[in-house]
């Protein structure tokens, strides 16, 4: 499974932003996705996920009522809208996929995008 994930950038604080993550090859072993994000000096953590087939979601308590997660099936591609953004939401965000259902522990995914940095600025 290939992921490749577009958006992000830079935006002032309160901002929005949106990501997309798009898979290719063996999407049919993939049960669910996430987001995942970095920050400089910090392990890797879990944002937000998705079941793949019944779009049923999961978020950190640090992202919810914030961020939504969501997946067009057809095109296989999930996306997270970040609103209302935070300065300690920088980080660099990956797109992950697992063939079991949503994870929140970070190596139980199997296959990752490539990772775009988001920056909020104050």
């Amino acid at each position: 499974v290939q992921l490749v994930e577009s958006g992000g950038g830079l935006v002032e604080a309160g901002g929005s932003l949106r990501r997309s993550c798009s898979a290719a090859g063996r999407t049919f072993s993939t049960s669910a996705m996430g987001w995942l994000r970095q920050a400089p000096g910090k392990e890797r953590e879990f944002v937000a996920g998705i079941a793949w087939r019944t779009s049923v979601t999961y978020y950190a308590d640090s992202v919810k009522g914030r961020f939504t997660i969501s997946r067009d099936y057809a095109k296989n591609t999930v996306y997270l809208q970040m609103n209302s953004l935070k300065p300690e939401d920088t980080a660099v965000y990956y797109c992950a996929s697992t063939a079991r259902t949503i994870r929140v522990v970070t190596d139980d995914y199997d296959y990752w995008g490539q990772g775009t940095q988001v920056t909020v600025s104050a």
